[in-house]
């Protein structure tokens, strides 16, 4: 798996859409980026999602929240151009602790502790395969 800088970062720009009446990004945008943020992080290891997403493959496995803490910091606006940023905490069994940042420039927008768990096809908890476990703790 190729080699990731962390912490891991993606440009993600504000539209119309991510923000209320008042041109203030809405609280569930902010968990969208985050998606965003794992979902390039994913990629930039080689895993790619829709690789994994055959539930019928004994092979499957996708990740999924289980858990997500996020603190609102500073506000958001309309066109702001933002930077997800994603780091590796932990690393188990079955189960990655990210830290995720929104940064504006130098400023810190908000930030989520997020746990994913790696499901099988069945949705049931599976053990992440040791090359993924790697990649992840390289990260750390």
């Amino acid at each position: 798996m190729p080699d990731v800088p962390s912490p891991h970062t993606h440009p993600v720009r504000v539209y119309w859409e991510d923000t209320d009446a008042g041109g203030i990004v809405y609280h569930a945008s902010h968990v969208r980026f985050f998606e965003r943020g794992r979902t390039e992080l994913l990629r930039a290891m080689g895993i790619h999602q829709s690789a994994h997403a055959d539930r019928s493959s004994p092979d499957a496995i996708l990740f999924t929240v289980r858990r997500m803490e996020i603190d609102y910091l500073k506000p958001a606006f309309l066109d702001d151009a933002l930077v997800v940023e994603t780091s590796v905490l932990e690393v188990g069994g079955s189960r990655v602790v990210l830290d995720q940042r929104l940064m504006r420039g130098d400023q810190l927008v908000a930030e989520a502790k997020v746990t994913v768990v790696a499901v099988g096809g069945n949705g049931r908890p599976r053990r992440i395969p040791a090359d993924m476990a790697s990649a992840f703790g390289r990260l750390q």
